[in-house]
């Protein structure tokens, strides 16, 4: 695994060389993603990005929209900012309700919903900072289904993250959704490796 929290025109396959190894890589990302994944109350996950699951997004918006070298810049400008960058954590917070009408209803009820992700170290709570790009509430209070969240850590609460010895929970604290998960041992080990500095 690499801690590159950058990834760069270099780091750019061609799209026919992609293409002959995007099956195996694909089958290569399930297993990085799999402990970077936690559910958090009935319908809502937070996915912990890495400089991994960039390259390979990255790498999916070339490949899919064949924009060619002019998409590459406009690629690496959206993702990179996804990417830790050695004292925090990134995640991709989705709300996942398949029935249409539910799902609306439910965002209805969540505006506001960015702005109340934490992480809890011990009794420390790190409150995750959203993405500024675009408003993640409508002016008529509706959440977006989609997120993305930076949670800032000093170096104690990454050493207490390291260590072991207390909980580290991911949780939403909004009226209509307050839900929080503990993380289990391999989930807490594969984050840990996003702390660099």
């Amino acid at each position: 695994m690499t801690n590159k929290t950058e990834v760069t025109r270099d780091d750019i396959l061609p799209m026919e060389e992609y293409g002959k190894m995007r099956k195996a890589h694909r089958a290569e990302l399930v297993q990085i993603k799999r402990h970077r994944r936690v559910s958090c109350g009935p319908f809502a996950t937070f996915y912990f990005e890495n400089y991994h699951t960039m390259w390979s997004q990255i790498h999916e918006m070339l490949y899919i929209e064949r924009g060619g070298e002019e998409q590459i810049q406009d690629e690496l400008d959206a993702y990179n900012p996804l990417i830790p960058k050695g004292k925090e954590l990134i995640a991709t917070f989705m709300i996942e309700i398949e029935d249409k009408p539910r799902r609306q209803r439910e965002l209805a009820k969540l505006g506001g919903i960015e702005e109340t992700f934490f992480v809890k170290v011990g009794e420390q709570k790190i409150i995750g900072e959203s993405e500024k790009d675009v408003d993640r509430t409508t002016a008529d209070g509706k959440a977006s289904s989609v997120q993305f969240v930076h949670f800032e850590f000093s170096d104690e609460q990454i050493a207490a993250f390291r260590d072991g010895s207390v909980d580290v929970a991911v949780g939403v604290g909004h009226p209509e959704y307050n839900h929080m998960a503990i993380l289990n041992r391999e989930q807490r080990e594969a984050l840990a490796q996003d702390f660099t500095a």
